[in-house]
């Protein structure tokens, strides 16, 4: 896990497939709620001497110790003025990390809202804190559009959304315009997404899983001879790292990324159908652990067109079956009939 102070930063789109694993997901939880609100209003009231007992070392380095969390913590606040409104909030957890969103109205920014996030450990270290302008997803004239390819989930198996939404906390990719309507998922078992120590591709689930075209269509992108990345380090200039984009016609075309360096199945031109191997779930490209990237857009190469909504046909999630739907961060999800 890796500490992050930011302060009116941005969300970088040069990072857009970065999976971001200092951010866990999962279920709402009263008491969650209630430490992430103490924890924020600490730092809010210039207590910073209470909330520095609590960082974790990294954290304390990055916030340049006693000194450099109070000069934040008077920096925030006289940016900000005084919190006039909570408009959400949200807990998202997995395993041993838990993360707090708050998104708030504060006097001195009256036309925007400012997102709090806090990340702790089970032992109640914090391991990650933020707080800056809600960034501001991509516009688009797409809200309302319907996918044509009949998509299937592109997996075997249950997996777990780890970015997917329409809301900055529910998907970090929205502030990208190919990507405005993405999804990273991998894959959760005992409460985490690896085994061990989780430094090699091969301790997490989900590295090596066959992963699948969602639907019919021609094969116009495959990249296959990327390394994978050890957990951790990412590279940067090849953002998707192997991956393969699927022509579905209707301009929809279906970008699969991160895939596993050398198991790519298909190469361009191919026509392939709905559930054939593609290749496997791999940790190539800018990703920091092994998971599968995947959007829909109006282009057949990475960062052109713009991103389209993903309806999914025929899953379950979270033990409930949807006939259409768009999963969202924190559901556990997987293919399957009603029956």
């Amino acid at each position: 896990m890796t500490g992050k102070l930011k302060l009116y930063r941005r969300a970088l789109g040069a990072l857009v497939l970065l999976l971001t694993i200092v951010t866990p997901l999962g279920a709402q939880s009263d008491p969650a709620i209630e430490r992430g609100r103490a924890l924020n209003d600490l730092l809010l009231s210039g207590a910073t001497d209470s909330v520095f007992t609590l960082l974790s070392d990294e954290l304390r380095a990055a916030v340049g110790g006693k000194d450099g969390l109070a000069q934040f913590s008077r920096t925030v606040n006289g940016g900000l003025g005084e919190e006039t409104a909570i408009v959400e909030e949200a807990i998202y957890s997995i395993g041993p990390w838990t993360q707090y969103y708050r998104i708030s109205r504060f006097s001195g920014l009256p036309d925007q809202t400012v997102t709090a996030s806090w990340a702790w450990a089970t032992d109640g270290e914090v391991t990650s804190m933020t707080i800056r302008p809600t960034p501001e997803p991509a516009a688009t004239d797409y809200a309302d559009y319907q996918t044509k390819a009949a998509l299937q989930l592109p997996f075997k198996g249950e997996w777990y959304v780890f970015w997917g939404g329409r809301t900055p906390h529910q998907n970090y990719h929205v502030v990208a315009p190919d990507q405005r309507f993405a999804y990273d998922l991998l894959i959760v078992r005992n409460g985490g997404t690896h085994k061990g120590d989780g430094k090699q591709n091969t301790d997490y689930y989900c590295f090596g899983q066959p992963i699948l075209a969602p639907a019919a269509g021609r094969v116009v992108t495959a990249v296959d001879s990327l390394p994978d990345n050890l957990p951790g380090v990412m590279n940067p200039a090849a953002p998707a790292g192997n991956h393969v984009i699927i022509d579905h016609g209707d301009d929809e075309f279906s970008l699969l990324g991160h895939l596993q360096s050398g198991s790519v199945t298909v190469e361009v031109g191919d026509t392939v159908e709905s559930g054939e191997t593609l290749g496997m779930c791999g940790n190539s490209g800018n990703s920091s652990e092994p998971h599968l990237h995947h959007h829909l857009q109006t282009e057949g190469s990475f960062g052109e067109g713009v991103g389209l909504p993903v309806y999914f046909n025929g899953y379950w999630a979270d033990g409930e079956y949807v006939e259409r739907g768009e999963p969202v961060r924190g559901q556990a999800i997987r293919p399957g009939s009603p029956h």
